[in-house]
């Protein structure tokens, strides 16, 4: 017979069960159960100190009454229940000691374990803020693969991101010597000469434009290669060049679906689908990196199209892309009937409406008709992803089929 089948004298179940009737457990008389003795049925009183049954404990308290914020407060035991319940519970973060950094002369003080990135951003000046990224986005991990945004920092044989490098205690950093300014010209140089960035957002233009790049250089593009060419290239390969063309990725749009088409002449390999896709929202996986060097390149499991790949089309991919390698199949349509109007284009804030979640969306209206959906990368509850049908189910709202 085991002790949980065992009674005592008085018949009770054995163990640190509830006092039956007769009182206590099937353990010896005296012996201490959880810091109260087992002649006293496992509560900590006695007979001498404990309250007589339905008094108080002697604190004004009621032995039976809730836990929480309704217990007496150690520090403001004059505050009453319905005022404690007004303030809440304070939430705290972790805590974390602040390191000296210098940012271009200017000494500064940020949270340790924040980034470079972070500190222009927090304790900069507008033009420190205004440090160009094309990878690196607020609700994403760094992945450290475009390179525009790097810093020169005091002691470092080479420049570092500053999307990823984290500040440390007496760094000294500059984001605007020569050095970091040929750099990242160099950088969006050999990208606009190889990649469509005509439909990047209007602050790559304008970082263009003040690092004076100059993609027409390197010579005119390269005919666009046929569909799936580079797709069937095989990887490490590469022909010598000729010199008269630049090399360029353009290839025809890739349209396999209803809800969004795959543009990979516009794409920088910047890996932020892939992260949307994986570890940094949807947890997927349905897309990665294929191929090496100048062939490399983003692509389903085996080269799939996209319906017999494990994509769910929620579209995080398209809210992260920034050169509009990834768009819905509405823009799309519309900037191929030249009826694309960003200018005209108003943003309203409202509540998912297909569960309970609570999702914000940012509904994209052109003349009246929505266009895109997106959602805030500050929002609590979605940080910027969205599912199917936050992302694409609007359709019924205009009647679109």
């Amino acid at each position: 017979m085991t002790t949980s089948d065992s009674t005592d004298t008085h018949g009770a179940p054995g163990g640190k069960g509830p006092a039956g009737p007769g009182g206590g457990s099937g353990a010896p008389e005296g012996f201490p159960i959880d810091g109260a003795s087992e002649a006293s049925g496992g509560a900590a009183v006695d007979e001498e100190s404990g309250p007589a049954p339905g008094e108080g404990a002697g604190n004004g308290a009621d032995p039976g009454a809730p836990v929480g914020p309704t217990v007496v407060d150690p520090v403001a035991p004059g505050r009453g229940p319905a005022e404690r319940l007004q303030v809440g519970p304070v939430m705290l973060g972790g805590i974390r000691r602040m390191v000296g950094v210098t940012l271009d002369g200017t000494e500064v003080r940020v949270p340790e374990g924040s980034t470079i990135l972070d500190a222009l951003h927090d304790q900069g000046s507008p033009a420190q803020a205004d440090t160009p990224t094309l990878c690196w986005a607020p609700n994403m991990d760094p992945i450290n693969a475009c390179r525009v945004c790097v810093v020169e920092v005091e002691g470092a044989r080479a420049l570092a991101p500053s999307c990823a490098r984290k500040c440390e205690d007496g760094m000294a950093v500059t984001t605007d010597s020569e050095k970091v300014r040929h750099s990242r010209r160099m950088v969006l140089e050999l990208l606009a000469s190889s990649v469509d960035m005509s439909q990047a957002s209007t602050d790559v233009a304008r970082w263009m434009g003040e690092y004076g790049v100059d993609a027409a250089r390197y010579g005119p593009p390269a005919p666009p290669s046929a569909a799936g060419e580079r797709d069937r290239r095989h990887a490490g390969h590469h022909d010598a060049p000729d010199g008269a063309v630049a090399a360029t990725v353009g290839q025809p749009v890739k349209i396999d679906n209803d809800l969004y088409v795959r543009d990979y002449s516009r794409c920088i390999m910047c890996y932020k689908c892939v992260n949307a896709c994986g570890t940094d929202a949807q947890f997927t996986f349905a897309i990665s990196a294929a191929g090496r060097g100048f062939d490399a390149r983003i692509a389903t499991e085996y080269d799939v199209e996209l319906p017999d790949s494990a994509c769910v089309y929620c579209g995080n991919c398209i809210g992260v892309c920034p050169t509009g390698a990834l768009k819905s199949v509405r823009e799309h349509e519309l900037r191929e009937a030249e009826d694309w109007h960003p200018e005209e284009e108003t943003v309203t804030t409202t509540v998912c409406s297909f569960c309970g979640v609570g999702c914000n969306l940012e509904m994209h209206v052109q003349q009246g008709s929505i266009v895109n959906v997106t959602s805030p990368a500050d929002h609590s509850v979605t940080h910027g992803h969205l599912c199917i049908k936050g992302r694409f189910g609007f359709q019924h709202v205009q009647n679109l089929g």
